[in-house]
């Protein structure tokens, strides 16, 4: 066997087409690590996705106590005792690129892990693919099932098949409607039929693309479709895992013959295709890294198999890099290398954005302060050399209490305040805001005009007595014009 690790893949086994229609996969049902790994996967997403819903979190008198829930009504998101609201779309912003940075670090540690045992495409599709395995049989019936004349046997574990697949899909829609609303509320509605039409439309829609994407696009998702197989070589180096065949050791291959077969003078590779028939999206990893290898590892478990068949060592296929598997051709030690450059970088961001996310969320104040000028006109002129300025003052109280504020004008002692609809001509308002609301309030300042006609600046004092703190919110006191 040549064991030299610059050995190559004969040419005769042809360049790896950009686009190949080939029909959707069919893949081999196969058992090993990689495969309980996908279930254990399956089990915990889908229990998530499903059951989350329904947990309970106590947040006081008058608030929602779903501990998800995204509440379109109220304005707001939670997530167990976090509460984000409108004004506070910042957070999105952060969670998005903790997102993003979590996935090139994965993608660093592990290749493609992501895609193949936690995206949500992965998980429906095997979920689809056992359904189908059920009905239907495995890779060798599938195959003969769909050339074989149309009968009623066969259009029967068709209709079953599909039936299967859109309740699952109808299934996932419901999922994914239920953390918009209180989720046993809305389950009565939607099998009552009593739930609004938006509800049922919203279902259908999410159900659909699960069924067209898990049960019939399948691996052209992963491979033509999601952005992420385009970019997913600028996320690896030597030192990422990912699943890989190893030629110095399989090369040169061919079919096994007779009961012993000897395998002096040949690779360990027999030739035998099951790599290929137990991989979801359908590719042979000997032709090398491909962007539509999704990194699942079953191809691992179906040729480790093969190889404890014949009595050979595992590993012929493995999930390792690219760095390891050359030492081992070349008969050096291998290690697996986490800390290097590109994971320290990924791992400081992710630090930095972690800490700032959960910095502001332990110290941000449940109270804040929007103040906007009126723009049409920017002041008027009142009687007595006065000049009148509208201004538009919100008050955000997240607080689960209603509270009682005071508004002056720190800066300008002459000011006198008017609040629409609470009084005129005062020093300072008296402003009640409800229990986690938002108080809008129409304020209108009067003062006395600059001798140089220019603007001056104005700063509102807003005190909650109770609590001895004051929020200051600067603004700017416009003249009128000549």
């Amino acid at each position: 066997m040549d064991t030299s690790a610059e050995h190559v893949i004969p040419p005769s086994q042809g360049a790896v087409p950009f686009y190949s229609e080939k029909g959707r996969a069919q893949p081999r049902s196969v058992t090993g690590k990689f495969r309980t790994l996908k279930w254990q996967a399956m089990a915990v997403l889908l229990a998530w996705w499903h059951l989350a819903p329904f947990l309970r979190w106590d947040r006081g008198p008058g608030a929602p106590d779903q501990a998800v829930l995204v509440d379109l009504a109220g304005r707001r998101a939670y997530f167990f005792f976090i509460e984000i609201w409108p004004q506070e779309v910042y957070y999105l912003t952060g969670l998005l690129l903790i997102a993003a940075i979590s996935l090139f670090l994965m993608s660093a540690m592990a290749g493609r892990v992501w895609c193949g045992f936690l995206c949500w495409q992965t998980v429906y599709t095997d979920l689809f693919v056992l359904i189908e395995r059920l009905v239907m049989g495995d890779r060798n019936e599938r195959i003969a099932l769909g050339k074989a004349p149309w009968s009623v046997s066969k259009i029967a574990k068709l209709a079953t098949v599909n039936l299967s697949w859109a309740a699952i899909g109808g299934l996932c829609g419901l999922g994914f409607t239920l953390y918009f609303g209180d989720a046993p509320t809305m389950i009565r509605d939607i099998v009552s039929g009593q739930a609004a039409t938006p509800t049922y439309l919203f279902i259908g829609v999410i159900g659909g693309f699960c069924y067209l994407l898990a049960g019939h696009a399948r691996e052209r998702v992963c491979v033509y479709m999601c952005p992420y197989s385009r970019f997913q070589a600028a996320m690896v180096d030597e030192h990422s895992l990912v699943v890989s065949y190893e030629v110095w050791r399989g090369e040169p291959r061919a079919t096994v013959k007779g009961q012993h077969p000897s395998f002096e003078g040949r690779g360990h590779c027999v030739d035998c295709g099951m790599c290929v028939q137990s991989c979801p999206t359908g590719i042979d990893i000997r032709r090398g890294s491909q962007l539509a290898c999704i990194g699942c590892g079953l191809c691992v478990d179906a040729c480790n198999h093969v190889m404890d068949r014949f009595g050979l060592p595992r590993g012929l296929v493995s999930y390792d890099s690219n760095a390891n598997m050359l030492a081992r051709g070349q008969g050096k030690p291998t290690r697996l290398q986490v800390i290097r450059p590109r994971t320290m970088i990924y791992m400081a961001v992710l630090a930095v954005a972690g800490s700032v996310m959960l910095t502001t969320l332990l110290l941000r104040s449940d109270l804040k302060v929007d103040v906007l000028h009126g723009r049409s006109p920017l002041a008027v002129q009142a009687a007595g050399h006065l000049s009148r300025n509208a201004y538009d003052y919100k008050i955000l109280n997240m607080a689960a209490k209603p509270r009682t504020f005071t508004l002056k004008v720190a800066d300008m002692p002459d000011a006198r305040i008017e609040v629409v609809g609470l009084g005129r001509d005062l020093t300072e308002a008296t402003l009640d805001v409800p229990a986690d609301s938002v108080g809008s309030f129409h304020v209108y300042v009067t003062a006395g005009m600059t001798p140089d006609g220019k603007n001056r600046p104005l700063t509102f004092d807003l005190t909650e007595p109770q609590e001895h703190r004051t929020v200051r919110s600067a603004s700017f006191f416009a003249m009128p014009e000549e």
